[in-house]
């Protein structure tokens, strides 16, 4: 433990201008924050279960078009939290506004129409109520006694969240000198200054270093412990321009300092538009064992540019449900390749939302919508192992393309049709042995059958383990769900890639290394042959 402390400290010291206080080392020294027991655990639950969320977005990192009410005393240009944190009455407004965004009722209603997961935007400001020194040398050095009880608030989420079976993936949405043109990232000012100077990149490392410290030792130190923090966002929407090769430096240097801290926390990276490109990135690192539990984050929006105008909603939907598309295509490429290398492809930001040109004509406007809607959800089912609309509701109701409460209340989110319901309960797997076997059969005489005619030195034997692993694999996943929560939804693995690979990695430990391939093939079919049987 002494040397798992020293080295977490050395990197830090290494890495970062910024000093750190007693209560980082402190989470430091409590180790390593993913014991939690054998795989799979509760804390794996919540981790790899298909995740089907919303953003919770305008709760910390306030967006006017979202909520306008804590804007009203905002210096101008008033749209973002460095704007509302120089106006008057800063600390009251926000300190009302956290408390009040987001109550119990919001958990309950989230839960009751089959949300598990939460995306929960932050910024860097809002942590330095557990370490001042995140502020230093930033646009709100001088703001601490403002933001200093977001924290609480924070924390508090995640274990509200917990009390109805949802997990929080939190993302750094907002980070020193802005990652990205948007008032979301933080400030007003137009252009961003996170990759033009390379302190704002080390200082962000040791943000994030300190986020998951404190963060998990919080989770482990609540009665009972919090199981439910799904993943870090390590940057929302990074627009690196012609710092793609710093960027993903960074990126390598953030996986060393989070995961020194917590091994298996999921790490999740946004694209940057260039989604093929960070694949191939993350493949790369997975591969070569830079990076651990890794998630590509796309986002998908159809309303902004002249293109998305000219399409009828009809056409947009059509392009997204068919498989010769350019975006269907695209997502089959990326999540194989993922998956693969034992990473995983989510969908953070999505919408309902279309350009007025896309809905002209259209001779009913929530049909045209939830058309639009379930193409979407039907790709993401395909291929992703979860996704989160953007965003759970607006301070003004109506706006069923970018509110999940106006969609769903409008019947424009099929909310009936987006999850499994477990009539009756879940079933036991001893229950389903006859079928496994006569399944697993089945499939390794086909399996055997069409690699005869390849010769070679095969070991069919593991391609048999590996499908009754797979589906005993979906049958026990089911069961893991708290007693609470079962008999609700049906949850399934999500990600599949992760998973996968830890399967992989215990049968070789156990009977060696050659024609794992075969294990994971096998392993692959048995969970999709037991998930459906599961449903049935």
């Amino acid at each position: 433990m002494r040397k798992f402390i020293h080295k977490v400290k050395q990197h830090l010291e290494h890495t970062e201008p910024e000093t750190h206080d007693a209560a980082f080392v402190v989470a430091l020294e409590s180790g390593p924050a993913s014991r939690w027991g054998p795989f799979p655990n509760d804390n794996d639950w919540y981790r790899y279960r298909k995740q089907r969320g919303v953003n919770l977005g305008s709760w910390f990192v306030l967006e006017r078009w979202i909520s306008d009410s804590p804007f009203h005393g905002a210096a101008s240009p008033a749209q973002s939290d460095l704007d509302i944190a120089t106006g008057t009455h800063a600390q009251e407004t926000l300190e009302h506004h956290w408390d009040t965004w987001i109550t119990d009722a919001d958990w309950a209603w989230l839960a009751e129409k089959g949300i598990n997961t939460v995306r929960i935007p932050i910024g860097y400001y809002h942590i330095c109520g557990a370490d001042p020194s995140v502020l230093d040398g930033t646009d709100f050095a001088n703001l601490a006694p403002i933001f200093a009880g977001a924290w609480a608030r924070v924390t508090n989420a995640l274990a509200s969240a917990h009390r109805s079976g949802i997990g929080v993936l939190f993302d750094l949405h907002a980070a020193p000198g802005k990652q990205n043109a948007d008032a979301h990232s933080g400030t007003s000012a137009p252009h961003p200054a996170f990759f033009a100077h390379p302190e704002n990149m080390a200082r962000t490392t040791h943000i994030l270093a300190a986020f998951v410290a404190h963060l998990t030792a919080f989770a482990r130190a609540h009665d009972p412990p919090l199981p439910n923090l799904v993943g870090v966002e390590l940057l929302n929407e990074p627009q690196p321009g012609g710092h793609g090769a710093a960027l993903k430096a960074w990126y390598r240097d953030a996986f060393r300092a989070v995961h020194a801290i917590d091994p298996g926390l999921p790490l999740y990276v946004g694209d940057a538009w260039c989604t093929d490109e960070y694949a191939g990135f993350l493949k790369a690192e997975l591969e070569g064992g830079a990076a651990r539990f890794v998630v590509l984050d796309h986002h998908l929006y159809r309303c902004f540019t002249s293109e998305d105008t000219a399409a009828p909603a009809s056409e947009h939907a059509r392009r997204l449900r068919e498989g010769g598309e350019g975006t269907p295509q695209m997502f089959a490429r990326v999540a194989g390749e993922l998956e693969g290398a034992g990473g995983a492809l989510v969908v953070g930001e999505w919408s309902a939302a279309l350009n007025p040109g896309s809905l002209h004509g259209a001779g009913d406007e929530r049909a045209a919508k939830r058309e639009f809607v379930e193409a979407q959800l039907g790709l993401y089912a395909r291929h992703c192992a979860g996704w989160f609309f953007w965003t759970y509701k607006k301070e003004s109701g109506g706006d069923t393309g970018w509110s999940f409460r106006d969609a769903v209340d409008a019947g424009v989110f099929p909310v009936e049709s987006s999850r499994r319901h477990a009539v009756g309960g879940v079933k036991d797997v001893g229950e389903s042995e006859s079928r496994r076997d006569l399944a697993r059969d089945g499939a390794l005489g086909e399996h055997s059958g069409y690699w005869q005619q390849f010769p070679g030195n095969y070991e069919h034997w593991r391609f048999a383990e590996g499908f009754t692993r797979g589906w005993d694999d979906a049958y026990l996943f089911a069961s893991l769900a708290p007693s609470t929560r079962r008999g609700t939804y049906i949850e399934e693995i999500g990600f599949v890639g992760p998973w996968k690979k830890r399967r992989v990695s215990e049968h070789a430990a156990e009977k060696g290394g050659s024609n794992l391939w075969e294990f994971e093939h096998g392993f692959a079919q048995g969970l999709r042959a037991g998930g459906a049987d599961l449903a049935a």
